[in-house]
């Protein structure tokens, strides 16, 4: 939030003296000087930062509902997604301030490009390789919005969502990897939007399928893919989750990057808490691209571990007899 900070104390960002202001996608942190926390509203869709964000006594919130005096939009990745919360923004602040913060490896440079040829930029400053700008919302940016996409699959998905053009190659190579004859109780932890989760489900011996995302819009589009009564849908941290009882086994494709920098530690987190929710007979199935080091996780986590397929690109291993799945 140093660009915010910034533009505040000396680039002449002014924000409304009354009103609610919106803060659309802005991860947890000390807020800018200038922001009343009374004021101050958060939408956040990713699980551990709208808790991290409640837990701070922040008003959080999954959707932007509005009217709002401003707005300040952190931008995503995602530039279909970050167009369309700018959209979002000028619809709903009209009149006010809209304020659009955002690292260049995150494509704020092409955002503010766009935005000259649409709005009027009442001010702009570079710091911390980004950019803060700023200007009046109300213009239309209708053509901004995103719906949800429906794949040639008769799948949906939406802006900013892993995969959102298809299934993953690695999560079609763990399918076609795994056993007909699975059954009994299951999660698919970073479930998605359902894709992995419904190939499992053509085994009949499948009691229950647990789907457990962080991502909520990633998670409503499972709702809508995977319509089998034994799916049952949590919108949490999978690193953190607990079942009802301990599982059967556990598939997983777990993302291993944070923005744009990896992280293996996300991957590793992922299966210890895949033995932590195992019963002691469970098995794990994960696919994972070939040069992450998920093997002394593994070894750490369970007494056995197998590579069962994959190719020059992914390996998918199969662990068993969880050492530490206590409770």
């Amino acid at each position: 939030m140093i660009r915010l900070t910034h533009a505040i104390d000396v680039g002449g960002l002014d924000l409304p003296d009354t009103g609610t202001i919106a803060l659309i996608g802005m991860p947890p942190g000390d807020l800018p000087r200038g922001l009343d926390v009374a004021r101050c509203e958060v939408i956040q869709t990713y699980y551990p930062d709208h808790v991290a964000w409640e837990r701070r006594g922040m008003s959080v919130k999954t959707e932007a509902e509005g009217p709002y005096s401003a707005a300040i939009v952190t931008l995503p990745r995602a530039r279909d997604l970050a167009e369309d919360w700018i959209a979002r923004a000028s619809e709903l602040v009209p009149g006010g301030r809209i304020v659009i913060d955002g690292a260049k490896t995150d494509g704020i440079e092409s955002i503010a490009k766009a935005l000259r040829k649409r709005v009027t930029l009442e001010g702009l400053v570079s710091k911390a390789h980004g950019k803060c700008l700023w200007f009046t919302g109300g213009t239309d940016l209708s053509d901004w919005r995103k719906a949800p996409a429906h794949l040639p699959s008769g799948d949906i998905t939406a802006p900013g969502i892993f995969s959102a053009d298809g299934p993953d190659p690695a999560s079609q190579a763990l399918a076609a990897a795994l056993p007909d004859t699975l059954k009994g109780s299951f999660a698919d932890l970073g479930a998605g939007w359902g894709w992995l989760a419904r190939k499992v489900l053509r085994r009949e011996g499948l009691t229950t399928m647990h789907l457990v995302e962080a991502e909520k819009n990633a998670l409503d589009c499972a709702r809508l893919n995977v319509t089998d009564p034994r799916a049952v849908f949590h919108w949490a941290d999978a690193t953190a989750w607990t079942p009802p009882t301990r599982l059967d086994g556990v598939v997983m494709n777990p993302p291993f990057h944070h923005g744009r920098k990896a992280d293996p530690q996300i991957g590793r987190a992922f299966i210890a808490a895949a033995a932590r929710i195992l019963a002691p007979h469970g098995r794990l199935w994960l696919v994972a691209n070939r040069h992450l080091p998920y093997e002394t996780a593994l070894s750490e986590a369970f007494a056995e571990t197998t590579e069962i397929g994959g190719d020059t690109k992914f390996k998918i291993l199969q662990a068993a007899r969880p050492s530490r799945a206590r409770r």
